[in-house]
């Protein structure tokens, strides 16, 4: 919406501007050309003056046209989003008989799932992967291994051409899939947040939740702190995308609106990539009291909340290359031991990401 509405500017700044710089040249090339022959009597003032009037008439239906222009592409922009959005095919499918178990321990399984965004090119091949419930596992990997294919995946984004997925041994295309993402916590490397307070923006994890909800969630998420530092508090206006709130405030509300619902299952994916050194020791700090009775799951993390993980996946390939804890990984010197290194190496120049 905000790229939508900068381009609509640039257009309105630029047709207004054309139109109004066409009437003033117009103006004053009739001012210069007829000041001689005024000066002169050849010609009087107030035929002069009278023509002004009359070709500032004649240009009144132009600046109307431009205007209507303007209004008419705008029209013509927002249909085509709406009928992109009307033509779009479901991603999904819901089964008939859909089930909504009582209760998700957050036990996770992939069997031979193999994935491709396009027909010619597949991310995942076979790939089978286990995750325990109450188990925190980062999952790593190059650029286009696959990394955030698993999430688009577990969450029904996309469906995969071979295999199945099971959350707590249920098929995910026999659990509802308002049920099913209700129970699955995504926090993005970007976050995703509206114009509105910061309020608005954390209950919209959970819409009917009380005041009391919130604050917990804040808590959780060390966002209640610098919320209530704010002069409006929880009221506080944060514009498009939270334009008025840092990167690293930016992705505390979104945790605390991920915990808002007490998910059975939270993901963290490239959640700490853009942050400073101070937010993202209180994110990791959170993460640790949050990870406590939920499964946690941590995508192209940084190497610090990697190495804290239970279990480390290495992606590579479209497939599981190695698995283990950082010590283990490490001493096999494979996968992990490069990208490992290449962090390292690139430590020097700022950039923090394994990936």
């Amino acid at each position: 919406m905000t790229k939508a509405k900068v381009r609509l500017a640039r257009l309105s700044a630029i047709y207004g501007s054309s139109v109004d710089l066409l009437v003033l040249i117009a103006t004053l090339a009739v001012v210069w050309f007829s000041a001689p022959a005024v000066v002169s009597g050849a010609l009087k003032l107030g035929a002069l003056v009278a023509f002004l009037g009359v070709m500032d008439k004649m240009f009144k239906p132009l600046v109307q046209l431009s205007k209507g222009n303007l209004k008419l592409q705008q029209a013509l922009a927002a249909a085509d989003r709406v009928f992109e959005l009307v033509d779009r095919d479901a991603e999904v499918l819901v089964t008939p008989g859909c089930l909504t178990p009582e209760m998700i321990e957050g036990r996770i399984e992939f069997e031979g799932v193999s994935f491709g965004y396009r027909p010619d090119k597949t991310v995942l091949r076979d790939l089978s992967l286990l995750i325990r419930p109450g188990e925190t596992v980062a999952i790593v990997g190059s650029s286009g291994a696959g990394k955030s294919t698993v999430v688009n995946l577990l969450m029904r984004f996309y469906e995969p051409t071979s295999g199945k997925i099971l959350v707590d041994g249920y098929p995910i295309t026999r659990l509802s899939l308002g049920y099913l993402r209700s129970k699955i916590g995504l926090v993005l490397q970007e976050p995703v947040l509206f114009s509105g307070t910061i309020r608005e923006n954390i209950k919209y994890g959970k819409l009917q939740a009380s005041d009391e909800e919130v604050s917990r969630a804040s808590k959780a998420a060390n966002a209640h702190e610098f919320i209530v530092s704010l002069q409006k508090g929880y009221d506080t206006e944060i514009g498009e995308r939270g334009i008025t709130l840092s990167v690293g405030q930016r992705q505390r509300i979104a945790i605390a609106r991920a915990l808002l619902k007490d998910p059975s299952i939270l993901i963290f994916d490239e959640a700490t990539s853009n942050i400073d050194s101070e937010s993202e020791s209180l994110i990791q700090d959170a993460l640790r009291r949050v990870a406590k009775g939920r499964t946690l799951i941590v995508i192209g993390h940084r190497l610090s909340s990697i190495i804290d993980a239970e279990r480390i996946v290495v992606i590579e390939n479209g497939g599981i290359a190695e698995e283990g804890t950082h010590e283990v990984l490490m001493s096999k010197g494979g996968a992990y031991n490069r990208l490992y290194e290449a962090q390292v190496d690139r430590l020097v120049t700022g950039n923090k990401n394994l990936t």
